[in-house]
């Protein structure tokens, strides 16, 4: 098995340095942009568009609280984005974190605080008692949450967000939100996600090496390395189809070593191809047959937008909104989270390349039809607009 091919150059961490012709001197609203990491990612890729989209209206400060800055590869040389220097290390006692970020929101000055999952949960009670206004941006949750919620994080979030406007991007987390954080309906809003059409790639490929097998479907899988992606699932399922397929894991994470282990426990060699983490993920995808979903957990991933707009069939375990985000003739490939499910759905896509060309086209008319990035702009920039305004206007008063 080859574990891992020649990945493109992104950058680690970028300097804490402005853009060169934006030296955050302005007069456009001001959002602060707490992550608990800004490594490249599904919220960060969203950040990216968003910033890239709204450069004429607003400024952005980002902080990530690991101190990993990856994500700024993705981010437009046009965006008006500045880098934070690092955060407090996550060591210090509860009561000195807190001081530490109260310190440093006071110094950035935002207009509007943005904050990101449950990592960044403490940012947002510092803010929560006479703090600017506020928007959460949950996404989904990790192993510990995979199944069920925490009643000690329930309360946190209940106290945290009460004054707090919170966006998710899927159905399922609006439920949450509202029945079992109990957070004010009026303040949670969906907002899904969204991307622009690409036409075109770059990354080709027939350029990777060792060269992938060729007269074979591609089967790719995005996201982190972690359990709750349950990449081993995905192995397992692929096993019984390694003759008639080849399986492209795009991402990076603690899970690696066991896939590498778990690959050659089941004789993967030249069919599973481990691309690491990428900036060209989509340029990946458009060039693939499937996309393969085996998540314990997920809500709105961006991957499976970017699948539909490439034209592909998603082969994914049932979980968040998958089932409503693809097309109706997808569906019955939305199956149970098990090997055997998930298997089985796989043969049915590799078998059919009519089918996967049906299933395919009716996928990419629905994200132009309903998830676009014009259409996800134009709802954060009116709640950034209106957020901003109220902040300004406290201000002068």
């Amino acid at each position: 098995m080859t574990p891992a091919l020649q990945s493109t150059d992104f950058v680690a961490s970028p300097g804490i340095e402005p853009t060169p012709w934006f030296d955050g001197h302005d007069d456009r609203p001001h959002l602060v942009h707490v992550f608990p990491s800004f490594n490249i990612g599904g919220t960060q890729v969203r950040f990216a568009a968003l910033a890239a989209a709204l450069h004429a209206r607003f400024r952005h400060t980002v902080v990530s609280l690991d101190g990993d800055y990856g994500a700024a590869a993705l981010v437009s040389p046009c965006a008006p984005v500045l880098y934070a220097d690092p955060a407090p290390p996550t060591s210090a006692s509860l009561s000195g974190r807190l001081s530490l970020y109260r310190a440093k929101l006071a110094a950035l000055k935002p207009d509007v605080l943005v904050t990101y999952n449950w990592g960044a949960m403490e940012v947002a009670f510092v803010n929560a008692f006479g703090g600017v206004p506020h928007v959460h941006m949950e996404d989904g949750f990790g192993p510990e949450e995979a199944v069920r919620q925490l009643s000690r994080r329930i309360w946190a979030r209940r106290v945290a967000l009460a004054r707090s406007h919170v966006v998710v991007p899927s159905r399922t987390l609006q439920t949450i939100a509202t029945d079992t954080w109990r957070l004010a309906r009026r303040n949670v809003q969906h907002i899904p996600n969204g991307i622009a059409p690409q036409t075109d790639y770059v990354t080709r490929l027939g350029s990777l090496r060792p060269k992938l097998p060729r007269g074979l479907p591609m089967i790719a899988w995005v996201g982190a390395l972690r359990p709750e992606k349950n990449p081993l699932r995905l192995l397992r399922a692929f096993a019984p189809l390694k003759t008639r397929a080849a399986l492209l894991l795009i991402g990076d994470g603690p899970e690696r070593d066991a896939i590498v282990r778990e690959g050659v426990r089941l004789k993967l060699g030249g069919r599973l191809f481990l691309l690491g983490r990428r900036t060209d993920t989509r340029d990946i995808i458009m060039q693939c047959q499937i996309l393969a979903l085996s998540s314990d957990t997920e809500q709105m991933p961006f991957a499976i937008l970017e699948a539909m707009a490439a034209g592909l069939p998603v082969a994914s375990t049932d979980v968040g909104d998958v089932r409503d985000m693809v097309a109706v003739e997808n569906r019955p490939f939305v199956a149970p989270p098990s090997e055997a499910a998930l298997s089985d759905a796989l043969q049915a896509l590799i078998a059919d390349p009519a089918l996967r060309e049906r299933i395919g086209q009716a996928n990419r008319t629905r994200q132009r039809d309903l998830y676009t990035l014009s259409t996800m702009v134009e709802a954060y920039g009116a709640l950034f607009d209106r957020l901003s305004v109220r902040s300004r206007a406290r201000r002068s008063r």
